[in-house]
């Protein structure tokens, strides 16, 4: 599956993931209210916006990327007709080639990962047969029990040529609180970023490793520090955009091969129509702006890039 983000970047020309993170106040009130009409003002009634509004972005702006990365607890929010939500945008986004990158943030012990494994990369056994369930491309992880909490992923990577982006250096404020501790006179997230290297090296394509790392755009000199420790594991940049990212800070997640990460923007695309710069498409016109969003970043990155040669 790394392959195959590979070649879809390289497509569309646009290291970019689109983050479906869809809250109700950013979802258009036409949609809203049409939703509510058939449903009520119920947890339905809230899923069936978040799908209508999914599916209206991806219908605009599945051309110009490659991957989209649905952040699972906008869904469950609203319980078990949250997560139908979720399915059904995982599977349309694949019906339009896209690949999909599962942010569930999951990481347990042994055989409770080895469950969320099979759910959301894997198979399920049941009886004498066998069922794909989420069914994602990719999923994120969380490292914090260390190989116990990772082994299972990295288990159902190798049997599906799935892959994983597990957290090393997060874009939140606070991450410093634990990630930033020196342990053995070096940061705690470089020495989760050589976990990751060794993790990948026995998941390897012909290029890339299936086990990636996310790391975000809102430290920039880390990110570069990380690029050399991680050199053959693909880097998810949260961060881009409404958290601060830009452009120009992001040239050293990328080596030299132009590829090696992947950047998301989620409010900043999913809704664009909020924005100043944007403003002027409208509510109605809420993919249009959406689609807009993701041109203009594409470029920001591109020209980061072309400028960094």
């Amino acid at each position: 599956m790394i392959q195959k983000l590979i070649t879809k970047i390289k497509q569309v020309n646009a290291p970019i993931v689109v983050g479906l993170d869809p809250m109700l106040n950013y979802i258009p009130q036409h949609i809203k209210e049409k939703a509510f009409a058939e449903f009520g003002e119920t947890p339905a009634g809230a899923a069936e916006a978040v799908w209508q509004f999914n599916k209206e972005i991806i219908d605009n702006v599945y051309d110009l990327i490659p991957a989209v990365k649905p952040q699972i607890a906008m869904y469950e929010q609203f319980g078990v007709e949250g997560i139908k939500a979720f399915q059904k945008t995982v599977d349309y986004c694949h019906e339009k080639d896209l690949v999909v990158i599962g942010d569930i943030k999951r990481g347990d012990i042994g055989s409770t990962s080895a469950a969320y494994a099979a759910g959301h990369l894997g198979k399920t056994v049941i009886g004498s047969k066998c069922y794909s369930t989420f069914n994602e491309d990719f999923v994120t992880v969380n490292p914090y029990l260390g190989t116990d909490g990772v082994k299972p992923f990295v288990d159902v990577c190798r049997e599906e040529k799935k892959g994983l982006f597990i957290l090393v250096k997060t874009s939140n404020p606070s991450s410093g609180e634990f990630q930033d501790r020196i342990a053995d006179g070096r940061p705690l997230y470089e020495l989760v970023a050589e976990k990751v290297a060794e993790w990948g090296s026995e998941c390897m394509s012909d290029t890339y490793s299936y086990i990636g790392a996310v790391v975000g755009a809102t430290y920039p000199e880390i990110g570069k520090s990380l690029r050399k420790v991680m050199p053959k594991s693909f880097i998810l940049v949260p961060g881009y955009g409404a958290q601060g990212g830009k452009g120009a800070d992001l040239v050293h997640y990328f080596n030299e091969d132009g590829l090696g990460a992947i950047v998301n923007s989620s409010r900043g695309i999913i809704a664009a129509y909020k924005q100043e710069k944007y403003v002027s498409f409208g509510e109605i016109n809420f993919a249009e702006a959406s689609r807009a969003a993701v041109a203009d970043m594409a470029a920001d990155i591109n020209g980061a890039l072309e400028n960094a040669k």
